[in-house]
């Protein structure tokens, strides 16, 4: 299933019936307001999403796509008029998978999205497995991590430091180790760059925070998931 969200009527006509044409199962909506009661339905294969909508615009239902445990992993094709390099790039760094700038013939559209379709779905026969402690979530794939299904952001430090403890639960890292997998073997800084790295992670994880446990005169270690 495709879910096309366009404005214009007889383009999103248009698009459903090219779509329906090339074996694909199509459904259309006008505004993000349908598109999110859609999804409580149905998660599709991928969305073609205009930037250009009334009330709320595609970028920011891109970002809502994005941070929802949900919809993270769904492919999504921005179709926009507007083809600034600034637009694309916006798109493309909120993660959007493909971009098309309105006009744009529907034998393209329809071959992106195969193209799309074939990069996103292999992709996920490979892709390294989501880690679960108790009610927090890592996806190693998108770099994403949820807590009680809401998504927290994190530097990059960050999810390696909390992507090491989920690989290796109960097991006691040094910060000296900590520092070597994290920041490289030929990091010069101090171990104290951990604590505080430590400490700012536990507070942006809220409840499950607590998880990372300290052993005292030692490091640190990923606990059972009680909160």
């Amino acid at each position: 299933m495709i879910f096309c969200i366009e404005d214009e009527e007889s383009i999103r006509d248009l698009m459903i019936y090219a779509l329906n044409g090339a074996g694909f199962e199509a459904k259309g909506f006008a505004d993000g307001v349908e598109l999110f009661e859609a999804l409580q339905q149905e998660k599709p294969r991928l969305i073609m999403l205009d930037i250009m909508l009334p009330g709320e615009d595609g970028i920011s239902i891109l970002k809502k796509l994005r941070c929802k445990e949900e919809t993270a992993g769904i492919p999504v094709m921005m179709a926009t008029a507007k083809g600034t390099e600034y637009d694309k790039v916006m798109g493309l760094d909120l993660g959007a998978d493909d971009y098309l700038v309105k006009p744009f013939g529907m034998m393209e559209m329809v071959s992106r999205i195969r193209a799309v379709l074939r990069r996103t779905e292999a992709g996920h026969k490979n892709e390294p497995k989501l880690l679960h402690v108790g009610c927090l979530k890592l996806d190693p794939e998108t770099y994403t991590v949820f807590v009680d299904g809401e998504q927290v952001q994190l530097t990059l430090k960050e999810h390696k430091l909390l992507r090491t403890f989920m690989e290796n639960p109960r097991r006691v890292f040094t910060r000296d180790k900590l520092l070597e997998i994290v920041w490289g073997i030929e990091y010069a800084g101090e171990t104290r760059t951990v604590d505080v790295h430590i400490a700012t992670l536990r507070t942006k994880l809220g409840k499950c925070g607590g998880y990372i446990e300290t052993v005292r005169g030692v490091g640190y270690r990923m606990g059972e998931g009680k909160e």
